[in-house]
């Protein structure tokens, strides 16, 4: 099926649930979620599917083997703004991680070395510190590793390891750093690496309406329980408990990090033709994998326009009426084992149109000003 063909298909089903809601009863259901997340409506999942729930960001946890240090954050957040760990000098890691562009970098795919273009777009680093694997395939399983991939690749930042630490270890102010953060004299990749990963895992996200509203269940005084609990409009609460019942979002995107760190097909793999990406495929090697990429964060995904890991989607309705539609369908074939196949925890929702704005206006509140630094919490640990 031709992509154009798809699309259309999805334009259609949108039309034809293009229909009022029906009447809801804002008040209850208000007064349902006021209530601490256990007493909240189950939720709508697919048999299999674990129930973990949505709601504020996990504590920061620092690996044994490169636990938290200011010296070390700040070192970090210094490499991280630098084009000194890219063989031009004129890229950093914030060229594709842009703090003001919420840690991403608003192209349908960022570009690197010699203006080369690359495959997938940024994700943001906001919350990274939760995720379980990085990359859109996830090919890195944890900070340190992923720290040294982009300053490696050709396409990105084109430096290899021993050049790497030739560059560090002859400027003198990074050897002053080095050595305030690891007390060593010499810059190894693995301690660049080290300083990378603590910084970026005290990014976190500010407080979206969706974190004031969750500390209303916590209060006794009825007027800060009413202002906190108000952060939601009634319709970013309906969007909130369609998200969790009717439009199934919680199967994937579920807990603090609205993604369940799992990775699913849900047919943009677009096999054998233009932007086609095998996804997990690439890294694991499994046939089963092909098409399958990581379920996205939701916080701040209002910042981090286009969508999806080739950033082809530029509304979010648009984004929307793919999963209204059950995803971009396709059905494996038997006679070539690389063959993609849709996740069938995708379904066709038959959501209104009202109901698709809901949806909409809920992602607008769980999506804070981007963070512009290390997370204030960070800042007076020794």
């Amino acid at each position: 099926m031709t992509k154009a063909r798809q699309l259309f298909i999805v334009f259609i089903v949108g039309l034809v649930f293009n229909l009022h809601a029906e009447p809801i009863n804002f008040l209850q259901l208000r007064a349902q979620y006021e209530q601490t997340s256990e007493n909240w409506p189950e939720p709508w999942l697919e048999e299999g599917v674990e129930h973990s729930e949505i709601g504020a960001l996990t504590e920061v946890i620092f690996p044994f083997e490169n636990p938290f240090t200011i010296a070390k954050m700040r070192l970090g957040e210094a490499l991280f703004f630098d084009p000194i760990l890219s063989r031009s000098g004129q890229i950093a890691c914030a060229s594709c991680h842009d703090p003001d562009l919420g840690w991403a970098d608003g192209r349908r795919v960022s570009f690197g070395h010699d203006r080369q273009v690359g495959q997938r777009n940024a994700p943001s680093i906001e919350n990274a510190a939760l995720w379980q694997s990085l990359f859109w395939d996830g090919r890195a399983r944890s900070l340190e590793q992923q720290a040294l991939i982009p300053i490696q690749a050709g396409n990105e930042m084109s430096l290899t390891i021993y050049e790497l630490e030739l560059k560090l270890n002859s400027t003198y102010q990074y050897k002053q750093k080095f050595k305030q953060a690891f007390a060593k004299e010499y810059i190894s990749a693995e301690d660049v690496a080290k300083a990378l990963a603590t910084f970026q895992r005290t990014i976190r996200s500010r407080k979206s309406d969706f974190d004031f509203f969750l500390l209303a269940a916590k209060q006794s005084d009825p007027k800060r329980k009413r202002v906190l609990s108000q952060k939601l409009t009634d319709q970013a609460l309906w969007g909130m408990h369609l998200f969790r019942t009717k439009a199934r979002c919680i199967n994937c995107h579920s807990g603090s990090l609205f993604s369940d760190n799992k990775f699913h097909n849900i047919g943009l793999t677009y096999y054998k033709r233009e932007y086609e990406d095998l996804g997990l495929f690439n890294y694991t090697g499994n046939p089963a994998d092909v098409g399958k990429f990581k379920t996205p964060s939701l916080r701040g995904v209002m910042n981090t326009k286009p969508w999806m890991h080739n950033g082809l989607f530029i509304s979010m309705a648009g984004v929307i009426n793919i999963y209204n539609a059950g995803g971009v369908r396709i059905l494996k074939d038997e006679n070539d084992v690389f063959s993609p196949e849709t996740s069938t925890l995708l379904k066709p929702l038959a959501l209104t149109q009202d109901e698709k704005m809901a949806l909409e206006t809920f992602l607008h509140s769980i999506t804070a000003h981007p963070a512009n630094g290390p997370h204030f919490s960070f800042l007076s640990e020794s």
